[in-house]
Parts: C-alpha cells; sequence; structure tokens
C-alpha cells in the first residue's frame, strides 16, 4: 500500500475494494505492492499471498499446486517459465477457464516507474451466453457464431489495447517533459540543426559554452549565430556530417579563451537522405589543462625511467670515489696539498651525487640529506656567502649562540633557504640596510634560524601570497619568487615550520624551526654486508671499520641468508638492487620476519621516484648512494643505539 497518512490509506483501499474486478500491483522484483479484496476473493488466496511484499512467485506456486492451471507434469518449470514472462513486463491479454468453471481475463500494463498492474475481469457470463447463444440458433452457420465470438474477444482485447495505449501516451508526456528538464540541467549546449545549418532545437545552454553567442538561435544560422571565426572552424565538420559521418572534435575559441569539444550526429529520413544534424557542445577547458598537465607529467616520468638506470650506476662509481676520497683524507693530515686534493674530489664527487639526484628527481619534491653538520663551519660558509651576495651598502651580520658542535640537518638545504631569504631582504626594497641571521636553540627544543632586516616588511598582498611559488614583489619582472618557498619546503621537509611577518620597529622577519637533534656516537658491533659491486663493498667495509664495526661480507643472497642466522650480528647493509632474482627488500623483509629486533639498512642508488625505492623506504631505512663516511656514520647512529 502506498505511504501515507492512516486516512489517506484507508480511503485508498476502501475504493479499490469497490472496483468489481480484481486488481494487483507488483513492483520490479515482482513484490505486491497493493491488491483489492475482489483479487483474495475471485482466486480465494491467503491472507499472507494478498499483503504488501507477497511474491509472484509464491502466489504462482500456491495456485499451480492447486490445479489452478489444471494438470502439471513439473510445476517448478512451469513456476519458472511464468515468473521469467512477467519480469518481461510487456503488455497482455489473456483468458483462461478456472478448474471451478470461472472464465477470467487478465490485462496486464507494465508501470513507467518499473512493474506492472493487473486487471481481472471474470467474463463466465459472456462466455455462457455465447455458448447459449450457439446451443439456440441451430440456424446460424458456424462460421458465422466463431466470427461472433472472435468480435466478442477482439472488442475486450481493443479495450484493454486502447488502456495500455492511453497509459503509454501519459508515460511519454511524462517521459518528454522530463527528458526537456533534463536536457535544461546538462552542462553542454544539445541542439538540431537543418541540413543548411539553421537551428531548429536548442536547451538554451550555448552562452554557457560560448558567452560571445546570442541566446535566441532558433531560426539562426550557424555563422550568425556562433561568429565568422568559429563558423570557419565547424564548418568543414558539418561538411562531413552532411555527407553521413559523425565528427567529434575541438576547438580553441580565441575570443573566450575556451577549448570547446563539438560532436555532429546525422539525422536520416526514412529514405536513408540526410535531413539534419544533431550537435552536441562542451566546454572541456579544464579537461584541456589537466590533459597538458598530464602529458607533462609522462614526459618527466619517461625522463626518469630512462635517466634510473645511468643514476644507479652512476651513483656507484660515486660512491666508490668517496670512499677513496675518505681514505686519503684520513693519511693526508700532515700534507697540506694533499689534504686539499682530498677536498676537491670530495667536492666534485658530492656535487655528481647531487647531479644524479637532480635527474632522479625530475617529478619528485626535494628530499632532505641529513648529517652531522659543524655548526661553526657552517655558520662561517653562511657568512661568507650571504656577505658575498649583498651589495656592498647592506650589512649581512650571521651569529649562532648553540652550544653543540655537530647538530644533524641538510647543510646543503638549508644553506639555499637562508641565501634566498637573505637575498629577499636585499633585493626587495632598496631601503634595506642591516640583515640579521641568527642560529639558536630556542626553549621549544628547536633548531631556529631567524632573519630580519630594517626594509619596509611585507605588504599586505605579500603577506596572503609569499608563500605561492613565483609570487613576487620585485618590479621589473626581476624576482623569481622562489625565496621562501624554497625556505618553506627545507622546514617542512625536515619535520619544522616556518613563520613570517612584519617586525614592530619596521622590517621583515622569517623564522625556520626544525628539530634539533645532536649527532652521538654508537657502540660498534658485528655488520653483515651484502654487496655484488666488489669495489663498492670494499670501500664501504672501510668506513664501517674505521666506525669501529666488525664486517660479515657477501655479494649473494644466498649467503646472506646463511649469514643472517649468526647470533652477534648487530645491523644489516643490504643493497637495494642486487644480481639476483631477489632484490635486498626481499632479504630485508625475510630477515625482519625472523629476526624482528635486527635492524637493516638498505642502501641504493636508484631514484627516489623507482617504486622499488619507494616500497623499500616505506618500510625500512634507505641510505642514497653516494654517500660520505658522516652520511653513513649518521644513519647507523640512528639505528643502533648509543
Amino acid at each position: 500500500m502506498p505511504t501515507g497518512t492512516p486516512e489517506i490509506e484507508e480511503m485508498t483501499r476502501s475504493g479499490l475494494n469497490l472496483i468489481k474486478q480484481a486488481l494487483s500491483i507488483y513492483d520490479s522484483d515482482l513484490k505486491l505492492v497493493v491488491a483489492n479484496k475482489r483479487f483474495r476473493d475471485m482466486f480465494d488466496l491467503p491472507t499472507r499471498l494478498t499483503q504488501a511484499g507477497a511474491s509472484f512467485r509464491d502466489t504462482i506456486q500456491h495456485l499451480a499446486e492447486r490445479g489452478d492451471y489444471g494438470e502439471i507434469s513439473d510445476i517448478e518449470e512451469f513456476v519458472e517459465g511464468r515468473v521469467q514472462q512477467a519480469l518481461t513486463f510487456e503488455p497482455h491479454y489473456v483468458e483462461r477457464t478456472r478448474p471451478n468453471g470461472m472464465t477470467i481475463s487478465v490485462e496486464g500494463s507494465p508501470l513507467r516507474q518499473g512493474g506492472w498492474v493487473a486487471v481481472y475481469t471474470d467474463i463466465t457470463e459472456i462466455k455462457r451466453q455465447e455458448a447459449l447463444l450457439r446451443s439456440h440458433s441451430a440456424d446460424l452457420s458456424d462460421e458465422l457464431l466463431n466470427r461472433s465470438e472472435e468480435l466478442s474477444q477482439t472488442n475486450r482485447q481493443l479495450s484493454s489495447t486502447i488502456a495500455a495505449l492511453e497509459e503509454a501516451q501519459r508515460e511519454l508526456t511524462a517521459s518528454q517533459s522530463q527528458l526537456s528538464h533534463t536536457n535544461a540541467m546538462i552542462p553542454a549546449h544539445i541542439a538540431h540543426v537543418d541540413a543548411k545549418g539553421v537551428y531548429t532545437y536548442s536547451n538554451r545552454k550555448l552562452k554557457s559554452i560560448l558567452p560571445q553567442a546570442e541566446t535566441d538561435i532558433i531560426g539562426k544560422h550557424f555563422r550568425q549565430v556562433l561568429g565568422e571565426a568559429v563558423w570557419e572552424k565547424l564548418e568543414p565538420e558539418f561538411a562531413k556530417a552532411l555527407r553521413g559521418q559523425t565528427p567529434a572534435f575541438e576547438f580553441h575559441d580565441e575570443e573566450s579563451d575556451r577549448h570547446i569539444r563539438v560532436a555532429f550526429t546525422p539525422e536520416r529520413a526514412p529514405n536513408s537522405q540526410i535531413v539534419g544534424v544533431y550537435v552536441l557542445s562542451a566546454d572541456v577547458t579544464d579537461e584541456a589543462a589537466a590533459r597538458e598537465a598530464l602529458t607533462h607529467a609522462r614526459r618527466r616520468e619517461l625522463a626518469a625511467q630512462i635517466t634510473s638506470g645511468l643514476a644507479h650506476d652512476f651513483s656507484n662509481l660515486l660512491t666508490v670515489i668517496l670512499g677513496q676520497q675518505d681514505r686519503l683524507a684520513s693519511i693526508a693530515t700532515e700534507r697540506d696539498d694533499i689534504a686539499q686534493i682530498s677536498e676537491v674530489i670530495k667536492s666534485a664527487a658530492l656535487r655528481g651525487g647531487e647531479l644524479v639526484k637532480g635527474l632522479g628527481r625530475i617529478d619528485a619534491r626535494r628530499r632532505i640529506e641529513a648529517q652531522p653538520v659543524d655548526l661553526e663551519a657552517f655558520t662561517r660558509d653562511i657568512d661568507h656567502m650571504a656577505t658575498a651576495v649583498a651589495p656592498d651598502n647592506v650589512v649581512v651580520t650571521v651569529t649562532s649562540t648553540v652550544d653543540d658542535p655537530l647538530l644533524v640537518f641538510d647543510p646543503g638545504f638549508a644553506q639555499d633557504a637562508l641565501l634566498n631569504l637573505v637575498l629577499n631582504s636585499v633585493e626587495a626594497a632598496n631601503t634595506v640596510s642591516d640583515v640579521n641571521l641568527t642560529i639558536s636553540h630556542d626553549d621549544t627544543g628547536s633548531l631556529t634560524m631567524l632573519v630580519e632586516d630594517n626594509g619596509p616588511g611585507f605588504n599586505e598582498t605579500a603577506l596572503t601570497n609569499a608563500l605561492a611559488p613565483f609570487f613576487s614583489t620585485k618590479g621589473g619582472g626581476t624576482g623569481r619568487g622562489l625565496g621562501l618557498p624554497t625556505a618553506f619546503d627545507f622546514a617542512k621537509s625536515s619535520g619544522g615550520q616556518l613563520k613570517f611577518g612584519n617586525r614592530e620597529n619596521g622590517g621583515a622577519w622569517v623564522s625556520i624551526k626544525i628539530p634539533y637533534e645532536t649527532a652521538k656516537d654508537t657502540a660498534p658491533g658485528m655488520v653483515l654486508l651484502v654487496e655484488d659491486d666488489d669495489t663498492i663493498r670494499q670501500s664501504i667495509r672501510t668506513q664501517l671499520r674505521r666506525l669501529g664495526h666488525v664486517v660479515v661480507e657477501t655479494n649473494t643472497i644466498e649467503e646472506a641468508e646463511t649469514l643472517a642466522t649468526l647470533p652477534d650480528l648487530s645491523l644489516i647493509i643490504t643493497d637495494l638492487v642486487l644480481g639476483s632474482h631477489k632484490t635486498g627488500y626481499d632479504f630485508a623483509t625475510q630477515v625482519k620476519s625472523r629476526r624482528p629486533e635486527l635492524p637493516t639498512l638498505i642502501i641504493s642508488g636508484l631514484p627516489d621516484t623507482d617504486a622499488l625505492w619507494a616500497n623499500a623506504e616505506a618500510a625500512f631505512p634507505v641510505l642514497k648512494k653516494p654517500f660520505t663516511h658522516d652520511a653513513l656514520a649518521l644513519e647507523i647512529s640512528r639505528i643502533l643505539p648509543e
């Protein structure tokens, strides 16, 4: 029964019960929605089969088992056939005589909402009169009687058909109204033009696609409505549609700066002649921009893939160079010339490493390469470089109040960030005469790098947009707009934060706060080193021994799996890519499942955008090749206890 107030439901039920015919309505799942009392009485059905939710299948099953359809050899097959027939939701009219002698007609009509309504009429009297007429009309030919009966049945079927047609007409009218409403809601222009290109229909959405187009377009030609420039782009495609093709194309409208997609579909008359064209057009400006961005992304991804192998091999070579340089530095304590050569080698190798990392980071954010930093030397270097980039009329002062000599952070990234901030101060306005950079250990346990100047400070626009890439207040297009964004990236990547504002006595300030971490020493232990490149393995072995560790080494995973069972191991260091069907990540995962207390450090020269790198980094510490002795010591100190 339809939901509503109890009074309305009772009135509806009473109204249906006044109908002399039986009536039932089943939904699209063949569950009873409503039936009147006549339906229950006509078929002598139990109450459960005339209540809302009763199954059509159960009703047919009940009638078939009772013999309402006569003798049936396979009731299950019969019931399934009736259910499948009902699920077609086709209009139908049938007459059948029940075992009790009652003849009924069944008129079924599908509903637009789904399901169908059936009306059952007792035509027993009509059939009796037809039989009586036949038995008392000896003078009438059998043919005439048959024709009369056929006509009577045809009339009944015709009445049912008329009712179905009337319902179909009502549904069609409702569908047309719904279609018109839907067309008006679609964010695209749907239209029809005749073979001459004159509009005969429009859902009035053209201005949302082309703002400069006219509103009232019915009866007007393409050229008049769209303008000469757009028509020139549409005319060749329209000609294809008139030849029976279905062109779909895009074009850029210079006047509105929009990308428009258009599809033409020919309309054919019964004789196959093309009498018009249906038009669908949509604004795809955002999609076009997304496609362009995706194209660039794919190019960057391809470039990263191409350089992946090169980066890996070159990183291995640089690891060897740095290892040998470290040995050279250890024996050059009394030879200044050798020490200088050693530093040049180290500087060149580290620069090469940065270039390789840059190749691998074509489409990735800059990574933090933390290492122990001599803060006194770092402060001195910053002072020299900041003074060098400042003009003669600007005084740059760099000071540090930190007591700990060795702190852990990324010195290269920090240097870039601080120099960018200093440049921001001296270039933002010509009124700056003093820039102060202070490095301190604040009360919150953070390492603070504060840059202040005595210039005009940030204006309202700059305070709102300062972190937006490429935003600059420098005139003449000289500003890069990368100062604050670079500092922000350094702060966030280091696990800290960046703040900025204006000083009360004039000028601007920018503060970078990162976690305060001091370098620590770790107790020596036994390290299992797994590396298939002999030269690299030798270099890393030397660095580990300088740190006081005992080294057990191998170049195969098979041997490593056996050595990993040694009871005195304190650490495993394995290359990520090994000459085996297994990777270092596979080996580390296997060891972790057996000895979860044994830490593992993975080393790799792969770009950090590589999928294998991402999997390893999600589960284990990863150190990127090439690395220095200090960087290796730092990673080990983070893994092992003091």
